[in-house]
């Protein structure tokens, strides 16, 4: 009797991957033509509305007879929205060349609903360094990822703003991992109801992918409630983290309160043993991120100012923050970043 192929069978495993990759190269090349073709379709739709000098309405009611036309003779896919998002993505990446093929049309629709070019630009950047799926690009957008990582720090300026727009995010130190505040909205907890950190701790874990995606890219997760003995005393850091970008270690500590001078004296005590203990060799310094729901500036900078361990103290809220009043903050950052500028190169 014939011995029995199984699932391990190596050439099973070899024709798989063979289809596998059959089937990935058919849909990049499927998603590089069908973005070739709307970008194609945008452009005739402007020269045409150029030649013939056409005012807003009669263009609308133009788009209104295309989309007819050309759902009745392809089918789905020409609705009235969808052929005004071919136009914008035409109006928006004139040259076609600086449209990536690495993110689908389903992508650029999100993309193109954001107005301001920067913003634009910095979620297309990081779209595509962090491989997100459109549901993770737009649950970036809706948490207003741009605008919390420009205050981050506090001093959001032009360059920031630039540097976010051309290159997305680098990680070239401790400091560019850090978001303010952090949005937890996945966990579905009411936001005014008491909660112990133990139970913040498991809902954490049990989303454990949402929580990645939050921290951002680069972070792998090592467990939670990580033993450190010292003189015979057990203490547990609440979660452990590896960063591949930063290849090092990343501590954080949940407070369901204010930061307290106490958080920061115990996550430097298990900074310092990982340092000792558990870095290898290649391992850059670790860092503490105490994740707490209220962080005043003053208190912070006692509490966290003279350490030589990279510790950082960030706020984190249980809904999606106010858009409106983090771009407000973003701009009256900006203006008095102007202002001092603007001053300064008078005198």
């Amino acid at each position: 009797m014939a011995n029995q192929l199984t699932p391990n069978n190596p050439l099973v495993q070899e024709i798989r991957e063979l289809v596998k990759n059959a089937r990935t190269t058919v849909a990049q090349q499927v998603n590089t033509q069908l973005l070739s073709t709307y970008w194609q379709i945008g452009r005739a739709i402007v020269e045409y509305e150029q030649q013939s000098q056409l005012r807003a309405e009669y263009g609308k009611q133009a788009l209104k007879e295309l989309s007819k036309e050309l759902t009745k003779e392809f089918g789905k896919g020409f609705s009235v929205s969808n052929i005004q998002f071919m136009r914008r993505f035409y109006q928006t990446y004139s040259i076609q060349q600086t449209v990536s093929v690495k993110l689908s049309w389903s992508h650029y629709c999100e993309l193109l609903s954001i107005s301001d070019a920067n913003k634009r630009s910095f979620y297309e950047k990081e779209a595509v360094n962090s491989n997100w799926s459109v549901r993770e690009l737009k649950r970036q957008i809706d948490s207003s990822l741009y605008e919390r990582l420009l205050l981050s720090n506090g001093d959001a300026n032009k360059e920031k703003v630039l540097s976010l727009a051309q290159k997305g995010i680098e990680i070239n130190q401790p400091a560019d991992i850090i978001r303010d505040p952090y949005v937890f909205e996945f966990l579905g907890m009411p936001e005014n109801k008491p909660m112990l950190e133990s139970d913040l701790e498991k809902a954490l874990v049990a989303q454990i992918e949402k929580f990645l995606l939050e921290l951002g890219r680069g972070f792998m997760f090592v467990g939670t409630q990580q033993r450190v003995t010292l003189n015979n005393t057990h203490y547990y850091v609440d979660m452990v983290f590896y960063n591949k970008i930063l290849r090092a270690y990343v501590l954080i500590e949940l407070k369901t309160t204010k930061l307290t001078p106490e958080a920061a004296g115990q996550l430097n005590m298990y900074l310092n043993y990982y340092a000792a203990e558990v870095n290898d060799p290649d391992d850059n310094p670790p860092i503490g991120i105490i994740l707490c729901t209220e962080k005043d500036s003053v208190a912070a900078e006692y509490a966290l100012g003279g350490l030589s361990n990279n510790i950082f103290a960030s706020r984190y809220v249980l809904y999606m923050p106010d858009k409106e009043q983090l771009i407000a903050q973003v701009e009256a950052v900006l203006k008095n970043w102007h202002e001092k500028n603007d001053g300064s190169a008078h005198e």
